[in-house]
């Protein structure tokens, strides 16, 4: 064996032995060791005879990351330049505030304002869209168009102290997010939300769709009950609640505001809870990010007098107002 093999040799097994060596029940193997035995094993040609901590396979693998690795370094500079920052940005901010807009329709934007870009530059600093463009456009306009004639309804199950289940009729506007009646009942029926849906558009003349899920106590007379009132039935597709977003989200403000905090005793009870929170809180007081921190109903701003506090069910909220 020539001198320069036996070293080699020395080297590789002694380097093994300084992994064994360490203070670990199971050794554990550096980026330097990796780097040192892949490189012995280029001018050891007996070094699969000779590996003990790890298979040959593992080190040709390495082997292989390590030349991966390399390439790309070696290549990094190579590549079409990046645009500005502040030009990904824009393209960023035109996508999201146009989701029908395609990279050449965005390119010709851009062209416009003077930016020097091709479409596929556009194309390679575009996100990609969660879902359908053209579908997630149609129903935002649709919302933001028409949210002042529409409302959302929908329904929730509270368990009484025994585990009986009481379900509560939510009918809530899109354009103030207030809740414009509730029901409440044991024993729901087609009938019973009919009567509630008359309840709600009783003394309404700007109302035009209506969005519901596909529960089966919407039933065929209850979906003639809303044409005869000269509305439009807006289902929602089955398994997409995101479609009735405002009703879900007051659903779910019913629960952490009020419901999850209260031990219900029966229907009475529930309704009286609910009465008071959303007639003397929700309503009237409560602020909301997307009414610009103001009230469903709208409440003026008290610049003067003293601070006083009104608990409501309980102490579980306050409404807080100036006094002369």
């Amino acid at each position: 064996m020539p001198r320069s093999a036996l070293i080699a040799e020395n080297i590789f097994l002694r380097q093994q032995l300084n992994i064994y060596e360490r203070q670990n029940k199971k050794p554990r193997l550096k980026n330097i060791d990796r780097v040192i035995l892949v490189l012995l094993s280029k001018i050891f040609p007996k070094w699969k005879s000779n590996l003990q901590v790890a298979k040959p396979a593992t080190l040709t693998g390495w082997s292989k990351k390590g030349f991966k690795l390399f390439w790309k370094w070696k290549c990094r500079s190579v590549g079409r330049p990046c645009i500005n920052w502040d030009l990904i940005k824009l393209i960023r901010k035109m996508q999201k505030e146009n989701p029908l807009w395609s990279a050449q329709r965005i390119q010709g934007e851009l062209t416009m304002l003077s930016f020097n870009v091709c479409d596929n530059t556009v194309a390679k600093y575009m996100k990609n869209p969660k879902g359908t463009p053209d579908q997630r456009q149609r129903w935002k306009s649709f919302l933001h168009n028409h949210a002042p004639q529409i409302i959302g309804i929908d329904f929730l199950v509270v368990r009484t102290i025994l585990f009986k289940a009481i379900y509560v009729y939510v009918a809530i506007s899109h354009d103030r997010r207030k809740i414009l009646h509730f029901g409440v009942t044991s024993k729901p029926s087609s009938q019973w939300a009919i009567q509630q849906l008359r309840e709600t558009l009783a003394f309404d003349g700007t109302t035009k769709y209506i969005i519901r899920d596909n529960d089966q106590i919407y039933s065929e007379e209850f979906k003639a009950c809303i044409k005869n009132f000269g509305l439009k039935d807006t289902p929602t597709t089955p398994g997409n609640p995101w479609q009735n977003p405002i009703c879900e989200r007051v659903n779910g403000t019913l629960r952490r505001d009020c419901l999850n905090h209260m031990i219900i005793f029966n229907e009475k009870h529930l309704y009286n809870i609910l009465d008071e929170y959303v007639n003397e809180y929700y309503n009237p007081s409560r602020t909301h990010m997307s009414l610009g921190k103001d009230a469903p109903e709208h409440r003026e701003v008290q610049a003067e007098g003293k601070i006083v506090s009104k608990p409501i069910i309980g102490g579980l909220h306050h409404i807080y107002s100036r006094v002369a």
